[in-house]
């Protein structure tokens, strides 16, 4: 078989079918009965954030392909129409999925477990009567009913806002009998209301639930005939023209304010609502019958997920546990030093994100510091490391970051980061025009006794304290020489005007990175075929990138044992004869969110082990900024072994993909559970340093 042969459209999975079977794979975790109960609500919630995210992004960017007419999109084959085809079917069985999930198991399961749902059926006098004063006091003032007529055409709808279409009989004041309103639920309003405890210990009702009873206070002398919630999603993707812009900030700024309104996409509605309301709506979005969800519950179950902050029930939540240190961190409060004696890795979250916050407050504090520069794709509008950067700015240091401001739905916290570090005197940039900044690195110059020295940090996740507790991700802190020298070479040519800088250690892209990772995956090619251990490993979020997969499957012809484990979309197709025999495609989800990525080579027996910001994608690879950065110290190098092992061993959390794109259950044996052993490893080592 040839390298033509390696592009024939049945060896790749399509990138909107796998990501659909992820979303199934985290929805399979609110199922779980293993899994505390507030947990597997959140599942619930997570994976109707991410279809909507699906929505927004993927499934709007086909349909303007197909207004475009373009016929095929990606190596599969699939024409973009055969794409929202299966799109469709494979979505309505998820959503069936989640909402039979919901009535039929989850909520029966929380009241069992004291934690009640009310609604009209089942609640009493007592709570019918503090919510009707609740409608009047907290809902009623901020609701504007809007009737439509020639004078009142149908209003604008925000993105994913709950609404209500309203059936109304009997003529208004002035005369008029449109028979149609729009009530629309400010996001100002809670989507979930916890009832007094006198009237019910952990009773809890949505708002649309009170809406639906009460609404009907907002049309005196007209009689209510229906009320039904509906909610549009709409293509949130930005769009800012290169050659026409002249200020970045500006365009992005403009950008999202327009989102909130961009093409509708997606219409959700109550499963009761009338063909004849059904029709209206959709012809009012430009919408077809295809892009219709009725649903037989809340149309956002994302809002169910409030539920968990709102019970203070440790038996039906995870475990809390406690971050372990690295043991040259633990003595001591000089960092430099540490740092000085040889590089530490951090794994989060099973290690506390503290040391990187503590390495740049350190920074800003120490008078012999001279400069500090960091890139921000994801940093949370109240971070502790901007605060820190503000004020190494204000006590003179010279301080430059690089802030992603089109980092996907972050873009208003970060134009916000921005604005206040300008502020405080830092220099800000916004990176370089049509690639994304997404590589994570810190690089401090101080100055020592021998002259200056760099000290960074590089890592696989974002700056960003709330989620280095809920993603896996590995952080490298490091003095060495050449790897300042890189990070140094990187930030002058994202800061100033340069050519593409030589790196010494670290692979860049969207310059060497993918011609990196084909030369060593040919390189373990080679070993196999004289005979000579080889082997791969890559832990991904995502694979998707065409040359890539072929270069894979070409190293397992060779006789390469190819493991990997891909927590999300993975378009490559494994345990093909012939093809890819030897290649095996797990994925993980369990607790915490895998989001590290590590790039393991046998490599001869001379063990070759990077970690990276970049998954194997098209856009990681040639349209982004990123790093992959090499572990080198054989203890650090032995560790990330270790790691991979744990999850190459999981039957309990692990899902392995086949021929088919079709994933099954590892086992669910429960004797390996990755992120449990890894939770126990570093507990048991500061169970150990306390005592």
């Amino acid at each position: 078989m040839n390298d033509t042969d390696l592009q024939v459209p049945q060896l790749y999975i399509n990138r909107e079918l796998s990501f659909l079977e992820f979303n199934q794979r985290v929805l399979q975790q609110a199922k779980d009965p293993r899994i505390p109960l507030l947990e597997r609500v959140k599942f619930l919630g997570i994976s109707c954030s991410n279809l909507d995210e699906f929505f927004e992004i993927r499934v709007a960017s086909l349909k303007e392909l197909l207004e475009a007419g373009a016929v095929q999109s990606g190596p599969d084959g699939l024409s973009v129409p055969e794409q929202l085809k299966a799109i469709r079917l494979r979505a309505v069985r998820l959503v069936d999925e989640q909402y039979q999930l919901l009535n039929d198991v989850l909520m029966p399961e929380l009241a069992r477990s004291g934690v009640v749902f009310v609604s009209p059926d089942t609640w009493t006098e007592a709570q019918a009567a503090w919510l009707a004063d609740y409608f009047v006091r907290e809902v009623e003032p901020v609701l504007s009913p809007l009737a439509l007529d020639p004078a009142r055409p149908f209003p604008k709808i925000l993105n994913k806002s709950l609404n209500f279409a309203m059936v109304v009989d009997g003529e208004d004041g002035f005369g008029r009998n449109s028979g149609l309103a729009v009530v629309q639920a400010p996001r100002s309003l809670p989507r979930l209301i916890r009832l007094p405890d006198e009237l019910g210990s952990r009773q809890f009702v949505f708002l649309a639930t009170i809406v639906e009873a009460f609404v009907s206070k907002l049309f005196a002398g007209m009689h209510v005939r229906g009320c039904y919630q509906f909610r549009v999603t709409r293509n949130s993707d930005l769009f800012v023209e290169q050659e026409e812009v002249d200020d970045l900030l500006r365009a992005v700024e403009g950008e999202l304010a327009s989102r909130r309104y961009g093409d509708a996409v997606r219409l959700e509605t109550a499963h009761d609502c009338p063909e004849e309301i059904l029709s209206y709506l959709l012809s009012q979005f430009g919408l077809t019958g295809d892009d219709l969800y009725r649903v037989a519950g809340p149309v956002n179950l994302n809002r169910l997920m409030a539920v968990y902050d709102l019970v203070d029930r440790t038996e039906l939540k995870y475990p809390s546990f406690t971050p372990g240190i690295p043991e040259r961190l633990r003595t001591g409060n000089d960092l430099f030093a540490a740092l000085r004696g040889g590089d530490v890795l951090l794994h989060h979250p099973y290690q506390a994100f503290g040391p990187v916050t503590d390495f740049i407050k350190q920074a800003a504090a120490d008078p012999q510091v001279l400069a500090i520069k960091q890139t921000l794709y994801r940093a949370g509008s109240d971070s502790s490391i901007v605060g820190a950067l503000a004020e190494a700015a204000q006590a003179g240091k010279d301080v430059t970051v690089i802030i992603e401001l089109r980092a996907r739905f972050d873009e208003e916290a970060n134009i916000e980061l921005a604005t206040k570090l300008q502020e405080a005197g830092a220099h800000v940039m916004y990176g370089v025009f049509g690639f994304k900044t997404h590589a994570k690195l810190v690089m401090v110059v101080r100055r020592e006794d021998k002259g200056l020295r760099r000290y960074c940090h590089l890592g696989t996740g974002n700056y960003h304290a709330k989620t280095a507790r809920l993603y896996t991700d590995y952080g490298l802190m490091t003095a060495d020489e050449q790897i300042g020298e890189d990070i140094h070479d990187i930030f002058l040519q994202l800061t100033g005007l340069t050519g593409v800088p030589r790196l010494r250690k670290l692979l860049h892209a969207p310059f060497s990175l993918h011609d990196a990772l084909l030369v060593k995956i040919e390189r373990e090619a080679l070993h196999a075929r004289s005979g000579r251990p080889a082997r791969i490993i890559a832990k991904l979020n995502a694979l998707t990138e065409p040359t890539v997969i072929q270069a894979l499957y070409r190293a397992s012809r060779a006789g390469v044992d190819i493991d990997l484990i891909v927590r999300g979309v993975c378009c490559l197709r494994p345990g093909v004869a012939g093809v890819s025999d030897r290649i095996k495609v797990r994925s993980i989800i369990g607790r915490f969110l895998e989001h590290s990525r590590v790039y393991w080579f046998e490599n001869d027996g001379a063990h070759e082990v990077f970690c990276a910001s970049a998954d194997w994608m098209d856009r990681n690879l040639f349209r982004r900024i990123e790093v992959a950065f090499p572990v080198e110290l054989p203890e650090l190098k032995a560790r990330v072994g270790d790691d991979l092992k744990l999850y190459l061993a999981d039957d309990t959390q692990a899902w392995l993909l086949d021929s088919s794109g079709s994933y099954t259950r590892a086992g669910a044996h429960e004797h390996v559970c990755a992120q449990s052993r890894l939770l126990a490893l570093y507990d048991e080592r500061v169970a150990l340093l306390e005592a």
